[in-house]
């Protein structure tokens, strides 16, 4: 050793130069900057006011005006004008191929996406919140989902890498895990247990379940737990859930570089030809502030792209997707009938059996039929006391006046809990939703449990009514639902919700539960046999007692 010792002393400098850190990346977005001289935001503004003639040629309304403004401030003080460029180019080019696009989610609450012709639902008549899309409290890039006539959509995929060439953009990867299912599947052919056996047993679980094939089911189907292989599969597949399988590919998210991408991340050919992935999936990219544009597709536009064909065709009538007219009475007829096979969004045998019972009128009505018809609200036992108060059978309960004004003005629909506007930031108070988890790996909820508030108590002179430390079952069984809670689902079991403190929605019950004061002391929950947690000398704070 001694020999080499000058080898060695090289080795260790070596070594000691090999330190990198993610932070150490810089991502610039492209600049998208005018050809004669304009900065983004400059050019950004120009395009806003034209489409905002386009938009109304009747006039522009002082409301709508001051609203563009607003955006317009807000985006320049962040840095995203390239960002809606870059959007804007895209589906200009689409439009100028014949190629029917929509933008949607939380891009349809801005003015300046509608008058770009982004989107075509105005935010301003529909009362939408800017905020839900960009806000300086939440310090998170935008992200404009765009949907293409799937047919077509590979074409402007194509344009993408044309324009900005194969160095500089990419698709992100999708991780995808083991679930329970598969694992056991997975597991069971590698150890040569037969199929049909490791088929039944993956009928038994849920899809998302973190626990796995228990032994339990193994039972159920009168299996040998004896046999090695059996348990050694059941063993095996319990670890290999959530463990990640292989890299996908991502519908449509591209993410966009001034420089050379592969300086960034590295990059991998996709299965397509003319394709190439990041790999890094969307999650990678948020925490690293790159910013994703989407590019997806929809089969409805074709559909809808050639009913507008056989309109200017056959009738003579000229319409796009913007100037369809609102409120149409026997269009709404029609929809009251659940006359909707093909109808996008209100097609399924759920949606068409509650048409009758809303029997909506305006656009807001589907709006609020569409979200009460899904797992979390029904689950949840909040769509029959919607409809009962929406029916006048039940009243309306709000603690006061800021309750009611935030009722009004954000809690419209019940498929979410909400908080106050009264006193708090528009763009704060949007967070939970924003880190609600998309099942079931990536939730952030607990983050924000210092900042929730039930509607109404935002006044700091209100009292805060707190609950004790149990609540009933139902309670419980709703913060489970609402994933805002997860609790093992085990009998008689103690579960601490760490630095968590549980304030009351609403009541009667279920209710909504909401996470408070992460500072607060530990509380311990107890699940008992009978119908509430709390001791038989008191009551739970629903009303119920043991």
């Amino acid at each position: 050793m001694a020999a080499h010792s000058a080898a060695l002393a090289r080795s260790d400098e070596i070594a000691d130069r090999c330190r990198f850190s993610l932070d150490e990346l810089t991502y610039t977005y492209p600049t998208e900057a005018g050809e004669d001289g304009q900065t983004p935001q400059e050019r950004l503004e120009e395009l806003t006011w034209a489409g905002a003639e386009q938009r109304y040629p009747d006039g522009l309304p002082d409301k709508v005006a001051a609203q563009l403004r607003h955006e317009l401030t807000l985006i320049e003080r962040m840095g995203y004008a390239p960002y809606f460029l870059t959007v804007d180019s895209i589906v200009r080019f689409a439009r100028g191929q014949g190629i029917l696009c929509q933008g949607r989610g939380s891009a349809a609450n801005s003015a300046v996406c509608y008058v770009l012709g982004i989107t075509s639902i105005d935010p301003v008549r529909q009362g939408l919140l800017f905020e839900r899309f960009i806000s300086t409290s939440r310090d998170e890039p935008p992200d404009i989902d765009v949907d293409f006539e799937h047919e077509r959509r590979e074409e402007v995929i194509q344009w993408v890498f044309n324009t900005y060439g194969h160095h500089r953009a990419a698709l992100t990867a999708t991780v995808n895990r083991y679930g329970a299912r598969g694992a056991v599947r997975e597991v069971g052919k590698a150890l040569g247990v037969p199929e049909d056996v490791t088929g039944a047993l993956a009928s038994l679980v849920w899809g998302w379940s973190r626990d796995g094939v228990q032994e339990q089911h193994a039972k159920e189907l009168n299996l040998n737990l004896d046999d090695r292989r059996l348990r050694l599969t059941l063993d095996l597949a319990q670890q290999l859930i959530e463990t990640p399988r292989h890299l996908g590919q991502h519908p449509g998210g591209f993410v966009l570089t001034l420089g050379r991408l592969d300086e960034l991340c590295p990059i991998a050919p996709a299965s397509m030809e003319n394709r190439q992935t990041l790999e890094w999936d969307k999650i990678d990219i948020e925490v690293l502030k790159f910013m994703k544009v989407d590019v997806l597709g929809l089969g409805m536009l074709g559909c809808m792209r050639r009913a507008f064909a056989l309109l200017a065709t056959h009738k003579g009538i000229s319409h796009d997707l913007a100037t369809i007219p609102a409120e149409d009475e026997a269009t709404y007829a029609m929809i009251r009938r659940a006359d909707t096979i093909g109808v996008f969004q209100i097609e399924s045998r759920a949606q068409m059996a509650m048409l009758p019972r809303m029997a909506p009128k305006t656009f807001y009505d589907l709006v609020i039929e569409v979200a009460v018809v899904r797992p979390g609200p029904i689950q949840g036992g909040m769509v029959h006391p919607y409809l009962r108060r929406r029916e006048g059978h039940r009243a309306r309960h709000l603690p006061d006046r800021g309750a009611a004004a935030g009722a009004r003005a954000n809690a419209r629909c019940p498929a979410l809990p909400r908080a106050s506007h009264a006193g708090r930031d528009r763009g704060r108070r949007l967070h939970p939703r924003r880190g609600r988890p998309a099942p079931p790996r990536h939730g952030h909820v607990q983050v924000h449990g210092g900042r929730l508030e039930v509607p109404g108590q935002a006044d700091p002179g209100h009292d805060r009514q707190r609950l004790r430390p149990s609540l009933c079952r139902a309670h419980v069984q709703a913060a489970r639902r609402l994933r805002l809670l997860r609790l093992p689902r085990e009998p008689r079991r103690l579960v601490r919700a760490h630095r968590l403190r549980l304030v009351l929605d609403e009541v009667p019950p279920p209710g909504r539960i909401l996470l408070r004061d992460p500072q607060a002391s530990p509380w311990a929950f107890t699940r008992r046999r009978s119908s509430c947690a709390m001791p038989s000398s008191t009551a739970c704070p629903c009303g119920r007692s043991t």
